[in-house]
């Protein structure tokens, strides 16, 4: 029990403390929190998603409580690319942590445009980007189910970009392998499975739903065995590393991404309701190798599919 275990993780060449970063959406740029928790002590921040032109989001209200999580739509609210570079990258910058921005756009053009503004930025403070493929509150499927429109914004932005590109996938499909292996494909560094799940919350006392849009997208605890489902048969199929996403509560949800196949975990929910959890979660961790006596967190990477597959 006196042995320290290595949390630390090489993550698409990225030095990572540890293998927990926050989820996009969840923690808004990231810098917010620096008097609530010490983010020096986490692996890496992904932004809330940046578009290009500012965007006002879904009308309120956007967010409910439900059993077992969340229901929100948000519906990427952000200041865009512009203004985002302007004070939030330069904040962020100062930090000391990795930097991964998340993007989206209406268009692959769009991709492209937010993509040539980052790459303007000096190279050191963006250690990655994260397309967001599979926002489910824009009132339109998620890019990723046009599979040759993926493929062409991974395409595109790669080609811009010299920094790894994650895709944020969405969970809403037949084959989440087939779509993991799409977008390796065609140059993506790294996947992040997944996104949150389609749900509707009705009001019984006034017959209305909880939501301005109706559908929205869950998250919480609830959704962790389907998003591990996928973590689980992605892992098979494909050759570069997988960001567990969906339900991680505690460090032991957080080792269950990883047995699975996971590299690293962004946490959502857990960090929208205290930002401390972020550090409980990772001390949570690291109490659990100690228990198992293992030295170094990437020893358990994949181990249930590993033992299952021999």
């Amino acid at each position: 029990m006196n042995m320290i275990p290595n949390l630390g993780i090489n993550f698409l060449g990225i030095e990572l403390k540890n293998p927990v970063l926050t989820a996009s959406g969840t923690f808004g740029y990231g810098y917010e929190a620096e008097d609530l928790i010490p983010l020096k002590k986490l692996g890496g921040i992904i932004t809330k998603t940046i578009t290009l032109h500012p965007r006002f989001g879904n009308p309120q209200p956007r967010i409910v409580e439900v059993e077992s999580g969340l229901l929100n739509t948000i519906g990427l609210q952000n200041i865009g690319v512009m203004s985002f570079i302007d004070e939030p990258l330069d904040r962020l910058s100062k930090i000391g942590v990795p930097i991964i921005v998340s993007i989206a756009g209406n268009t692959e053009k769009e991709y492209r445009e937010i993509a040539k503004i980052l790459n303007m930025q000096n190279n050191s403070i963006i250690s990655a980007v994260e397309l967001n493929l599979s926002c489910p509150n824009l009132r339109k499927k998620p890019i990723c189910h046009n599979l040759s429109l993926m493929q062409n914004i991974i395409k595109g932005v790669k080609k811009i970009l010299k920094i790894p590109i994650i895709a944020k996938l969405s969970p809403l499909v037949a084959d989440i392998p087939r779509l993991a292996l799409a977008a390796q494909n065609v140059g993506a560094n790294a996947v992040t499975l997944t996104n949150t799940y389609p749900a509707v919350a009705i009001n019984v006392k006034n017959f209305t739903p909880k939501l301005s849009t109706i559908n929205g997208g869950m998250s919480g605890s609830c959704i962790k065995p389907m998003s591990i489902y996928h973590v689980y048969n992605a892992y098979q199929r494909i050759k570069i590393p997988i960001v567990g996403c969906g339900g991680i509560m505690t460090g032991e949800d957080a080792i269950e991404f990883m047995l699975a196949g996971a590299s690293v975990v962004s946490v959502g929910s857990a960090s929208l309701v205290s930002p401390k959890n972020l550090i409980k979660i990772i001390n949570e961790i690291e109490f659990i190798l100690k228990c198992k006596s293992i030295k170094s967190i990437k020893e358990v990477i994949g181990i249930v599919n590993s033992k299952i597959l021999k």
